[in-house]
This record gives C-alpha cells, sequence and structure tokens, in this order.
C-alpha cells in the first residue's frame, strides 16, 4: 500500500531556494503533483472543451506555463520578448501538436526553469520595484514571485474542477 506524501510545504526546504521565496518554491511544486494527478488518463480529445464556457484544460495548461515564465522575466527586471507575447496570444489556441503529454512536459520544464531562478534570488533585492506590462504597472521582484505561486494555484484549482466536469 502506498504511503500518502505531506503537502509540499510540509515536506521542508527546497534545496538551493532562498528562504523567503520558498513558499512560492512549494505552491509550484504542489501544482505540478497536483496536476499531473488530476491529468492522469485525461484524454487528448477532451483539452480544447470548455464545458459551460469555461476555459479548457489545455489553455490553463498553456497559461500557467507562459505566465511562469513571464513573470519570472518581468522579475529579472526585463521586458518580454517577442517570443513570449506570441505564446500569450496563443494561449487560447488549440495547436495539433498539443497533448496532454506534451503540454504537461512543457509545464514541468518551466516549473524547474522558475525554481531555477529562485534559486538565484538575492534575498535583499525582494523589495526593489519592477514595471510590469505595456503599461509598465508597479510591483516588487516579491510581488512578481508571490503573484507566480498564487496564480498557478488559482488556475491549477479552475483546471480541477474543468476535469471533473470533463
Amino acid at each position: 500500500m502506498s504511503q500518502i506524501k505531506p503537502e509540499v510545504w510540509l515536506r521542508g526546504p527546497i534545496s538551493g531556494i532562498p528562504t523567503l521565496v520558498q513558499p512560492v518554491a512549494h505552491a509550484l511544486l504542489q501544482a505540478k503533483d497536483e496536476i499531473h494527478d488530476m491529468m492522469e488518463d485525461f484524454p487528448d480529445a477532451l483539452l480544447w472543451e470548455r464545458p459551460g464556457g469555461a476555459a479548457s484544460a489545455g489553455f490553463h495548461l498553456k497559461h500557467i506555463t507562459g505566465v511562469l515564465d513571464r513573470l519570472i522575466t518581468y522579475a529579472a527586471g526585463q521586458p518580454l520578448s517577442p517570443d513570449q507575447l506570441d505564446y500569450l496570444k496563443a494561449e487560447t489556441l488549440p495547436s495539433p501538436q498539443d497533448t496532454v503529454t506534451s503540454l504537461l512536459i512543457k509545464l514541468d520544464a518551466q516549473i524547474e526553469a522558475t525554481l531555477d531562478a529562485l534559486k538565484a534570488v538575492d534575498e535583499t533585492a525582494l523589495t526593489e520595484p519592477r514595471s510590469v506590462g505595456r503599461q509598465q504597472l508597479h510591483s516588487t521582484v516579491l510581488g512578481l514571485l508571490f503573484h507566480a505561486a498564487e496564480h498557478t494555484m488559482r488556475h491549477t484549482g479552475q483546471l480541477l474542477v474543468t476535469v471533473q466536469v470533463l
């Protein structure tokens, strides 16, 4: 009989991640676990179904991947690249190469890239200002990292409901 693991935040610190951003890493790894569990045996044919007009499972998987990439870019004080802007525009669009497996591989790669970025965070710079988007809205490094965690978990919850309905 398999033993149920505690939630990620109760498993202890994640090696190499600065103390003040451990909760961000915990949330991302928790989302990864939950998404993999809920998408197990989910049929590719339902990826772009929108029950009751809700966002599709495919959108949520693409969006979480894209948001993490964009927020880490902003936290680093960089503008978005043309490729990132193109990805943003395409998040709602099905692609012939989209499968549950391919989208999970991309999500996992982005979560790993985000964890690598967290390892490089200077805790003394968490309150440094950062600009977001074309309107150059105000945030901080910590604000962007916190938003990466909470936005990922928000879409993980929405994905769960969509998958359960389908």
